[in-house]
């Protein structure tokens, strides 16, 4: 696939380092020619220096006959206009734009081929937004991830000692809870991946990815971990549009508090939110923390656009008593230094933005693309189609199909003859059908062609 990247930033890096791996034919424009040489020193692309939205330098960069373009500059409107270029001169068939700004989906109908003519919006505000809230929602967990519109989720928790599964072997887990049906997708044990046996012993401080049906999902947490409390008191450090975002859909639900520093900012917040308690003043200040009780708060989420602000004021805030406490971090080489330590849960928007971007980018009737573990594994939701004598995977058991090298299938949803779906977790003698959504778990990112290649369907196989 011949696709145009524009913008060579963490994004857009991080995108053409995922997909240059894949035998894609890559070009990246930008305006920092230092961005680009280090780009160029380590992957297989090409790179063009100039505006994304001239059409100068989108002739120069391959438009003309370019698959996609994916717009991901810091501008909303070169992203938006580069679009329109693309569109009005050569036609591209897929064009995706990251925009941040909400004051444009307010507008009805804007971002159609009669007005700004953009096939896919990737709104990174909204997706860490969901990220977070999805989180607060399940405590313990590190991960929560949603498939078949939120029937399945792929869980991420650390294993505790004490949990009742900790210490033993991965087939107890139907023991433990026979009404329960989950699956353990992959451990990470000191950073290396497991692929899971019946026979695994769980050790404490494994990172296990487990998928089951929603409404199991904190079941299967306790046998990992000695199952949280319910959240209930929610301190927000930063009132930008992720921290107004997530106190909006969590005000009704729990006690909401907001930290933020300009004043004026907080007047905006205190007209637009209905229940959320607003504070003026520093995430950082010692002594606004301890009289708003934060050793009573069950988490502290340090939302401000300031990497290093969101760090100091989530360590204040744990060693001050927080129960849980969660950071947003931009910069890729801190997400690995604070995680795990004083600070529960660093969050990426850079990986969630990529992950929705590889939705629309994998081959094959993928319909959800997860990035995890920094970009190193993925997990993706792919709907199988054919008969036995087309697919490779269609009318087959499980263990019949030849999964690559640390790939595992964790789950089906099935839909009935009356539209209802039903959650089937994988187990060896489970058959795939057609029209099934099936999560895979890949523990190396890099075997995804051999997974699209094997849910293709051919003219025959025997």
């Amino acid at each position: 696939m011949k696709i145009i990247i524009l913008g060579a930033g963490q994004v857009g890096g991080t995108l053409a380092e995922h997909l240059a791996s894949e035998a894609n034919d890559i070009t990246v424009v930008d305006t920092s020619n230092e961005n680009l040489h280090e780009l160029q020193d380590r992957l297989d692309l090409r790179t063009v220096s100039g505006m994304a939205s001239h059409p100068s330098v989108l002739k120069q960069a391959g438009a003309e006959d370019a698959d996609m373009l994916i717009a991901v500059t810091n501008s909303d409107e070169v992203n938006m206009i580069a679009c329109q270029v693309a569109y009005s001169m050569y036609r591209t068939p897929t064009k995706i734009a990251r925009v941040r700004s909400a004051d444009y989906f307010d507008i009805h109908s804007l971002f159609k081929n009669e007005a700004i003519p953009i096939d896919v919006l990737i709104r990174p505000e909204q997706l860490v937004t969901d990220n977070i809230a999805r989180l607060i929602d399940h405590p313990g967990a590190l991960q929560v991830l949603d498939f078949a519109n939120g029937l399945v989720q792929l869980v991420a928790v650390r294993a505790i000692l004490g949990g009742p599964l900790v210490g033993q072997e991965l087939q107890n887990l139907r023991e433990h809870m026979p009404s329960v049906d989950s699956r353990v997708a992959a451990i990470y044990r000191r950073g290396r991946a497991i692929v899971p046996k019946g026979h695994t012993i769980v050790e404490p401080d494994d990172e296990v990815f487990f998928i089951a049906d929603r409404n199991d999902i904190r079941s299967v947490m306790s046998e990992l971990r000695k199952v949280e409390s319910t959240y209930k008191r929610i301190i927000i450090a930063g009132g930008g549009n992720i921290g107004a975002g997530l106190a909006k859909v969590k005000e009704s639900r729990y006690q909401v508090k907001i930290i933020e520093f300009s004043e004026a900012r907080c007047q905006y917040l205190s007209e637009q939110l209905d229940k959320t308690i607003v504070l003026h003043g520093s995430a950082s200040d010692k002594e606004l923390l301890l009289d708003e009780s934060i050793e009573d708060t069950d988490v502290f989420c340090a939302l401000t656009n300031d990497d290093e602000a969101n760090i100091m004021s989530s360590m204040l805030a744990k060693r001050l008593g927080a129960k849980k406490v969660m950071a947003l971090i931009s910069k890729p080489a801190y997400v690995d230094l604070v995680q795990g330590g004083e600070i529960d849960i660093a969050i990426s928007p850079q990986q969630t933005t990529i992950s929705s971007l590889l939705t629309h980018v994998r081959r094959g009737d993928i319909v959800n693309v997860h990035s995890l573990r920094r970009g190193a594994a993925e997990a993706i939701e792919v709907i199988a189609h054919g008969d036995q004598r087309s697919s490779r995977v269609v009318g087959r058991m499980i263990e019949e199909i030849d999964l690559p090298e640390g790939v595992t299938i964790g789950a089906l949803v099935r839909d009935d003859d009356n539209g209802h779906s039903k959650v089937l977790i994988a187990h060896h003698d489970l058959i795939i059908e057609s029209g099934d959504h099936v999560i895979v778990f890949l523990t190396d990112k890099r075997r995804m062609n051999e997974v699209e290649q094997l849910f293709q369907v051919g003219f025959s196989f025997f």
